[in-house]
């Protein structure tokens, strides 16, 4: 019978949770290893539906900056990662960009929408505005 070995990263422990389940009908005939509700739940859910955050970048135009950080608002099933990171690389902001903010809404139809994760100014040529005023907010890309 196979086995799947993970290491939990809910908490700092890191418990090594093993997993024993048959191939043929995806059930599970043992677990050990974990330390808490939480990291059998995290286990189960990583041998069914491994998920991954996403953070990047993407291009800001007219900002004080190139490059805009910007992460997934929870994790993307794995199998999705590269299509994501395809259509993420398409994705070009106007400055101003305040954190927080959605910058593209329901990745691939996933219902999972990529945020901003920083401030950007509009940068003017000259100076930059005053960073204590809230400046207007980029448009959602759809």
């Amino acid at each position: 019978m196979p086995g799947k070995d993970i290491i939990c990263i809910l908490c700092p422990r890191g418990c090594r949770i093993k997993i024993d389940y048959n191939v043929d009908n995806s059930s599970v005939s043992n677990i050990t290893g974990y330390g808490c509700q939480k990291g059998l739940d995290y286990g189960l859910e990583e041998l069914h539906n491994p998920s991954r955050i996403i953070t990047t970048t993407v291009r800001v135009k007219n900002g004080e900056l190139p490059l805009l950080p910007v992460k997934t608002e929870r994790g993307i099933p794995k199998d999705l990662i590269f299509p994501v990171m395809k259509e993420i690389s398409n994705i070009e902001v106007e400055a101003p960009v305040r954190i927080g903010q959605i910058i593209k809404r329901n990745l691939l139809n996933t219902g999972i929408d990529l945020i901003a994760g920083r401030d950007i100014l509009k940068y003017n040529g000259d100076e930059f505005p005053d960073k204590k005023k809230k400046g207007a907010e980029a448009p959602v890309i759809e």
